[in-house]
């Protein structure tokens, strides 16, 4: 109703139609590997596909889900270029160079997160983009000649970044309590010199040095978790 009061109606749909392409490629990628759909929320800068799955989910999975919005986005573009459609092709690209911004919860901070999470264990990777997200929002903040519209979304952004940190070891402990209480076949195995659950990996089973000999990963969470799955 406002695009329209404000003549920027014809905007408002070309946005609206890049937002469903691009969102449509996570859902059909999701769909295909019988990930959940918990919720598609709509943002003032686009769209958020919300899966309710679990966090030790194949880093391979979440990449080609994550990466599939952009992909589609871009054939999208190739074919907009082909028909002469200039404008939506501006809009296209403008959305596609900012959601790839490596900031919390745009696919960019998601995508970084899934090499991080192969490089380095799930508790660091979490706290790396999180400051990852915030130098880029006060980088492009500084950058902004304090554009209105620019401030009010990394604002928005900015919000859902304190969430995620405040909710850290919320999450750091569901990684955790997922290993406890499923059987993941993980085929690669990584052994810490520790009872350290902080060196935990995903895409990894892990042998823990208790000082005498190797225990299993379950074994060293069941010091952490009762046999119900509760925290100490």
């Amino acid at each position: 109703m406002i695009s329209a009061i404000t003549g920027h109606f014809k905007g408002f749909v070309l946005f609206s139609l890049i937002i469903i392409v691009h969102e449509f490629g996570h859902i059909l990628m999701g769909v295909i590997f019988n990930w959940k759909i918990d919720k598609i929320i709509l943002l003032p800068f686009g769209a958020l596909t919300v899966f309710n799955e679990d966090l030790n989910r194949k880093i391979s999975e979440e990449a080609l889900i994550a990466v599939m919005g952009p992909i589609f986005q871009i054939i999208f573009t190739i074919f907009l270029y082909y028909f002469g459609m200039k404008e939506m092709v501006y809009y296209s690209l403008s959305i596609l160079c900012f959601n790839l911004l490596p900031i919390f919860p745009l696919d960019g901070s998601k995508i970084l997160n899934l090499i991080l999470n192969k490089i380095t264990d799930f508790k660091k990777s979490h706290i790396l983009i999180i400051f990852i997200s915030l130098f880029f929002m006060f980088v492009l903040i500084f950058q902004s000649d304090f554009n209105l519209i620019l401030i009010l979304i990394l604002t928005f952004l900015l919000v859902r970044v304190f969430f995620e940190a405040k909710n850290h070891e919320s999450i750091f402990n569901r990684f955790l309590l997922e290993r406890y209480l499923n059987n993941y076949h993980f085929r690669k195995v990584k052994k810490i010199n520790s009872l350290d659950f902080n060196k935990m990996k995903r895409d990894y089973k892990h042998l823990f040095y208790n000082g005498f000999n190797y225990i299993s990963e379950r074994e060293n969470l069941r010091k952490r978790f009762d046999f119900k799955g509760r925290l100490w």
